[in-house]
């Protein structure tokens, strides 16, 4: 069971954002690159890197700020936000990332995704952000008709390494994870699911140790962690099984 800290960069700084709004930004760290450093510090085994300006924007916008990261840890590092074509792939995975993450590109083009999947296996991991179930893109700006476990679905054997989903009426405003639509996730799919969303105390990372979601790869908090209502060395104690 994984717990990946969580660094969203906009402007070059990590900030969190509340219900995925771009101008409900909290800066926590202006260096992106030293937060990650703590975050290794404290024990953590792997990174989840979100480039906001870039999911909005369709291309990378925080590029140094990640090729930073990657130069100050030697943890994985995984990385959304922008990332629309198999060029844009292989150049990200050249510069050390260990999985890239495809959200709108996988909604809007599939077979791209399927083709990323199978030109670079165990690294191609599928975003998919819901509001209200519905799956959204563009940075979260907008919402189509597509049902989550349809989408999901969609990439059922292409080889992808992981569905990360979101629950964007939970993130940032320590509601908790929505457990039964995440779960219900991971039990209709065989492809890895990682929660992500909601993450707001010990309690969730008590839930998370439970054998129910031994089912997850794991889940990503943000917020929490950066708060203090989650402490990292009892959380990851508690999800090796150790007493904390």
């Amino acid at each position: 069971m994984i717990l990946f800290p969580a660094i969203d960069i906009k402007g070059g700084q990590a900030v969190r954002l509340k219900l995925g709004e771009m101008a409900e930004a909290t800066v926590f760290n202006a260096d992106p690159s030293a937060q990650a450093a703590i975050f290794e510090g404290q024990g953590f085994a792997y990174l989840h890197v979100v480039d906001l300006d870039g999911a909005f924007a369709g291309e990378s916008r925080n590029g140094a700020a990640v090729e930073a990261i990657l130069k100050t840890v030697k943890m994985p590092v995984q990385l959304g936000g922008g990332i629309r074509t198999l060029a844009q792939v292989e150049a990200w995975l050249e510069k050390g990332l260990s999985r890239v993450i495809l959200g709108t590109i996988a909604l809007r083009d599939p077979a791209l995704v399927r083709a990323a999947a199978q030109h670079f296996p165990g690294q191609v991991a599928v975003g998919i952000d819901a509001r209200g179930g519905k799956v959204a893109v563009e940075g979260w700006a907008e919402t189509s008709e597509l049902d989550v476990l349809e989408m999901a679905r969609r990439f059922e054997g292409a080889g992808v390494a992981a569905i990360i989903y979101t629950d964007i009426d939970r993130d940032g405003v320590l509601a908790g994870i929505n457990w039964e639509a995440t779960l219900a996730l991971a039990r209709a799919i065989s492809i890895p699911v990682i929660a992500s969303g909601g993450l707001a105390s010990m309690a969730d990372i008590e839930r998370l140790s439970r054998p129910e979601c031994q089912i997850l790869e794991g889940a990503i908090s943000g917020r929490a962690l950066y708060d203090g209502r989650i402490d990292p060395e009892a959380a990851l104690a508690l999800l090796r099984g150790v007493p904390a």
